[in-house]
């Protein structure tokens, strides 16, 4: 848990810009203590939404869905709420959806823009870049429909032991060590430390019946870690 909350908030470069963007370090540091407790109250908020909503499900006699994310959309639209209310359900939903995406698009353009095409100042690069990744983003969301047979929140969960591994590698290797790495080498180990863990987790519950958790995001760190050295 302690893991996968550094990995996702601590080198998430949306996060981590709001504390980027503050004028001096100890701006930075009241800014990562205030979100820090804001987000307990947030969630604690969600959760209780969610008890609500199965408390809602139990009193109308509602069938239970299979995933636990169609609860929300399951309430909005057959649970016998008034139009208006639904739609209420429905607008949060998008404007709650829309706001982590827009972050994440944006960040993905300004490094393809940035970083790989070195076109910072070139505006219609960057919006063709931008219509480019939403689409990429679309075709993501259906195949991920189509293939995800669990939760959504533990689908992404399962993802991120995949896509955070390797940032959580270089992360600990800068903060550990005072060694020199190969830039050249680095996005082949970045690459490659995920594709061996794929491996690994195929070859374990094939052979040996013990499928990887959220303990793969640790074992993807360790081998870029190990890669980097």
């Amino acid at each position: 848990g302690v893991v996968l909350l550094i990995s996702m908030t601590g080198l998430d470069q949306d996060m981590m810009q709001r504390n980027l963007s503050c004028a001096t370090p100890r701006d930075s540091q009241k800014n990562i203590v205030l979100t820090a407790v804001s987000q307990i109250f947030v969630i604690f908020l969600f959760l209780v939404l969610g008890v609500l909503l199965y408390i809602y499900i139990g009193r109308t006699g509602l069938a239970m869905p299979v995933k636990g994310d169609q609860v929300f959309s399951l309430v909005a639209v057959e649970g016998g709420l008034p139009v208006f209310v639904g739609i209420l359900f429905v607008i949060g939903l998008i404007s709650s959806t829309y706001s982590a995406a827009g972050s994440a698009l944006t960040a993905l353009t300004t490094c393809f823009c940035v970083d790989i095409c070195a076109q910072s100042h070139n505006e219609q690069l960057r919006k063709r870049a931008h219509l480019g990744i939403a689409l990429v983003f679309v075709l993501f969301i259906l195949g991920f429909k189509v293939v995800n047979s669990t939760s959504g929140i533990d689908a992404i969960y399962i993802l991120c032991s995949y896509t955070y591994g390797p940032l959580l590698g270089l992360f600990a290797y800068g903060l550990f060590t005072r060694r020199a790495v190969s830039d050249a080498a680095v996005p082949y180990i970045a690459v490659g430390a995920p594709i061996v863990c794929g491996l690994l987790d195929y070859g374990t519950r094939t052979w040996l019946s013990y499928q990887f958790g959220y303990e793969l995001l640790l074992l993807n760190g360790l081998i870029t870690f190990a890669g980097l050295w």
